[in-house]
Order: C-alpha cells, then structure tokens, then sequence
C-alpha cells in the first residue's frame, strides 16, 4: 500500500502524464524501468490507452549500425509528421555493473527534437538482447500517444530473440563481414525477421549477403517447389530460383503470407531508409490485413501476464526469511543424497500455497 505523499506524488505525475508534460513522461518511465513503489499503479491507468503506437524493434550483431539506422529513421518520421520514441538498450558489465549508455549519443542530431524521446536503458544482467523492463517503458510511451515506437537491442548474437516477442515488426541488420552463406540458414536470429536491412551496403560482399539471405528465404519457404508436382517428374531446369523467388515474393501483397525482403542501406549517407519505411508500413498493413497484428498482441499481453506472475512469484518466495531458512536446513541432507533437489522443490511449494496466493 502507498503511504498518502507517495499516493500524491503518484496522482500528480498522473495528472502532468495525461496533460502531455514531456516531464512527466520521463519521470514515469523512471519509476517503470526501475520498478519504483507504484509502478504497477501507473501502469495499471495507463493500460487502456496502449495499442495506438506502431513498434518497430531493429537488432543484429555489434557494429551493423543500428543506431545510426535508428537516427535516420527518426529523422525521416519526424518529416513526415510523427512523433518519435526510441528505446535504445546498452549492455551492463558484469564486472562493473555499469553501462555506457553510449547509443543516445550517437542520435544527438534527433535527441533535442521536442517530437523526439530517447531513452537509454542498461541490461542489467538480463538476456536476450533487451532489459526486463523494455515492454513496460514502451507501453507508457505508447499511453503518452508516441506514433512510432523504435527498439533497439544490444549487439546480439543467434538466440537473443526478446525483441520478436516486444514489437509488431522486427528489422535485422546484417553487414557484410556478418558471415557465410551457412550462418543465414542457421536457426535463432534469422527466423525472426519481417524485414532484413544489409548495412554499409557499399562494402565489398554486400550484393552477396543479400543473395545468400534471399537464397535462404526461397529454400524456408518452398518458393522454388511453388508450382512443381507433388511426386514425381519434377525437371530440375523447370525449378525456380529460390533467391529471385523469394525477391519477387517479397514485393507483393499477398495477405496469405509475408516473405521478408531483403533490403540494402547505407545508413550514413541515408541510402536505403525511404525503402525502409516503405517496407515497414508495407509489413503493417500486412499484419492489419491477415489479422496478425491481433495475434500478435494478443500473444504478447499472455506473456505480459506470465511475467509479472513469475517476478511476483518469484520476489514472495526468495524475500520471505521463513522460506530461505526452511531452504537451508535442508541443504544437509541434499549433501548426503538422502532427497533431491526436486523433492525439496515440490515440498517448497506445498508449505508455500499461503505466501503465493496473498499480496
């Protein structure tokens, strides 16, 4: 329960949030990302108003040039009218703990943009590319009536996946120097695309990147087998470029399935980002069509429920000093084998019904 000047404090950020005070969105998502006493609250009144912004998440390896893709994207919303929130995640040392926090700085030429709100977030040991709080700050950008809602993860490598399960549409950036033809068929990274970006584009290999990336779309896909017979008498000379397959795919509307397409850019000189915007209103109305959009979202309103039951669950048990020591005195007899971890696992959760099912 809050106390009557946090309760005030919390209905006058509230009240400054819903007047549209820039201030105020800051404070609010201070309090979200760091879990503040009334967060929950917050969050609670904002609900009803999250769902209006488009969220756009780009990932892929260290130095693809996220940020500087992130920077031209902004700049282009801002052109046409939108207004721009971006939510920048930067890696926590282990050693330190800290982190640098480094990408805002390199979006100063958008950060002083009043339609513009940029905000750093450190990991803070959690995996997957994002921090634990990434969804919760964008809902209270989206409640804020942000349009456009940009997410950019650490350097990830093949399984940091979180981003495909925060946004509507995921961009992967990819290099030239990113690997080999076999590292596009690999699992992980790959298969969570709507749109692949090639990045410095006028580097040595980049037409071949994309070709490889393309290869490995008309290969997943099926696209060169589309139209050959189901047995026998298939001619190999008749079967269809999966690479040109895939490219042609990509550029249709085609409600019934979405093919990624692969797009060149070279983000310091802005090549590339007017086909990225393209692209990426083109794989929202797809979502909007097919109805994909409502799983989507759907999907990740389920997972925002298992979350928060997880770290409650998880804060009740390991906060509670009964629960620990009752842990420890039975640490002994798992050291002499006489019971397992899971027997004490399912005897935890037999004397802990009370402590999960109250507040």
């Amino acid at each position: 329960m809050l106390d009557a000047k946090a309760s005030a404090a919390l209905h006058t950020l509230a009240a400054d949030f819903d007047a549209g005070r820039t201030a105020a969105l800051a404070r609010a998502v201070s309090v979200v990302e760091n879990q503040r006493t009334g967060s929950d609250l917050l969050l609670a009144a904002m609900h009803s108003r999250v769902g209006r912004a488009r969220r756009i998440g780009l990932t892929g390896p260290p130095g693809a040039g996220k940020s500087t893709l992130t920077t031209r994207l902004v700049a282009t919303y801002r052109q046409a009218g939108f207004t721009v929130g971006v939510v920048a995640v930067d890696p926590t040392s282990p050693f330190t703990g800290g982190a640098l926090l480094g990408d805002r700085v390199r979006m100063e030429a958008v950060a002083l943009d009043p339609g513009v709100f940029i905000r750093s977030m450190a990991t803070r040991g959690s995996l997957g590319g994002l921090a634990s709080a990434t969804r919760e700050v964008c809902d209270v950008l989206d409640a804020f009536g942000v349009d456009r809602i940009l997410v950019e993860t650490v350097g990830v490598g093949q399984s940091e996946l979180d981003i495909a399960r925060s946004v509507d549409t995921s961009v992967v950036v990819l290099v030239p120097e990113s690997g080999d033809s076999i590292q596009t068929l690999k699992a992980g990274l790959m298969e969570i695309a709507d749109c692949f970006v090639v990045n410095k584009a006028d580097r040595p290999g980049a037409d071949r990147l994309r070709n490889d990336i393309e290869l490995m779309l008309g290969l997943r896909s099926g696209l060169s087998l589309k139209d050959q017979p189901a047995h026998h008498g298939v001619s190999l000379s008749q079967l269809a470029n999966p690479a040109k397959a895939a490219r042609a795919a990509a550029r249709t509307d085609d409600v019934a399935r979405w093919i990624p397409p692969v797009l060149r850019s070279c983000a310091t000189t802005g090549e590339g980002i007017d086909e990225m915007i393209t692209a990426l209103d083109r794989h929202f109305g797809y979502l909007e069509q097919s109805g994909d959009l409502q799983r989507r979202r759907r999907t990740r309103l389920r997972e925002r429920v298992i979350d928060v039951v997880e770290h409650r669950v998880r804060r009740r048990l390991w906060t509670d000093a009964a629960t620990n020591a009752w842990l420890d005195e039975r640490i002994p007899e798992l050291e002499r084998g006489g019971t397992t971890p899971y027997a004490v696992a399912n005897a935890l959760l037999a004397r802990s019904g009370s402590l999960l099912s109250t507040e």
